[in-house]
């Protein structure tokens, strides 16, 4: 999640909602992104890039549920989020542009607390006591709370589309958590579900602040600032609440899943987000949001040996359904 300029205020349309919410953000993340490809781009070559951004996102959740084995699951996210940030950091200081100023570094603590120390941060400590195919499908329900929380704060009602999106979404989860009922008498399993499920309410959260709160600077500067900051917090809390362990003896599964996550998760996959972001519609980019998800499952059971069932396949289909049409209907009358 990224603060947006409020120049981006002129590409917003009128209705307000989940789809709104998204379709901006995606195409003003286009307009001023810091890479330019569409002149270079061929749709060809953004397909494949879209694919690379749907299997690099969903293996990163097997990779997250491997680190996090060997070490306290909220360092290893307070060192991916401190480095990458620093990353980001020292690229736009390199070209130019200025720290924030006053109020603006009020949305950068509001969106690092929501998007990365409780987004990112809960759900990678919720991966070490579930599987990172059901923590994947978890994460994709975001849109879900959006519409429950916009329906809590103002007079609208939905329509025909997010309706059966609604109904499909939970219908689905329902069908997914059929197969771990027996589970649900392990607390790890328990905490491990209410760890994923706050980190999507904060995401939801964090979108919607950043729809209301725009600042007038490059966001991607902001989410590099957003990630030093949550990384600082992170591996301040974990060392002087003694669950932090010595850098030197963090294992090297460990610190390759680091690697890869800053490497590979936050930058090439980002990269390739935007070049697909550039030279394909919104609507043909939001796919990775259906497909990821699926992906991990995948890899899950074949690389973790996570459990597959008939259930799990089907409930992630009609769970992943309802998020497409609640992407698709929003909300969009008044009551």
């Amino acid at each position: 999640m990224q603060l947006m300029s409020s120049n981006a205020k002129k590409l917003e349309p009128v209705a307000s909602d989940t789809q709104g919410m998204q379709s901006v953000t995606a195409r003003y993340l286009s307009y001023i992104n810091p890479f330019h490809f569409k002149k270079r781009g061929t749709r060809g070559k953004a397909y494949i890039a879209l694919a690379a951004v749907c299997f690099l996102w969903g293996i990163a959740w097997l990779v997250s549920k491997e680190g996090v084995r060997y070490m306290p699951a909220l360092q290893l996210a307070g060192i991916r989020q401190f480095v990458g940030g620093i990353c980001f950091v020292i690229f736009f200081l390199y070209k130019g542009k200025t720290l924030p100023k006053g109020d603006e570094w009020k949305s950068i603590f509001i969106l690092s607390f929501l998007n990365f120390i409780l987004s990112n941060g809960l759900s990678t400590w919720g991966v070490k006591y579930i599987s990172a195919g059901l923590g994947s499908i978890i994460g994709s329900i975001f849109p879900l709370w959006l519409v429950i929380i916009h329906l809590s704060g103002s007079k609208t009602k939905l329509n025909s589309k997010t309706t059966i999106g609604l109904l499909l979404g939970f219908t689905g989860i329902c069908v997914i958590f059929y197969e771990h009922l027996h589970e649900f008498f392990n607390p790890q399993f328990r905490f491990g579900i209410f760890l994923s499920l706050i980190s999507t309410w904060s995401w939801a959260l964090g979108m919607i602040y950043t729809k209301k709160h725009a600042a007038n600077f490059n966001p991607y500067f902001s989410l590099g600032l957003q990630m030093v900051v949550a990384g600082i917090f992170l591996i301040f809390i974990t060392n002087v609440t003694n669950t932090a362990i010595p850098l030197v003896q963090i294992p090297w599964q460990s610190w390759a899943a680091i690697g890869y996550l800053i490497v590979f998760s936050s930058f090439i996959a980002f990269i390739a987000f935007l070049y697909a972001l550039q030279n394909l519609s919104t609507e043909q980019t939001s796919l990775y949001a259906y497909v990821t998800p699926i992906i991990s499952i995948l890899l899950g059971w074949l690389l973790l040996n996570e459990m597959m069932t008939v259930f799990i396949i089907w409930g992630s289909i009609i769970t992943l359904s309802g998020v497409y049409f609640v992407n698709k209907g929003g909300i969009a009358t008044k009551k």
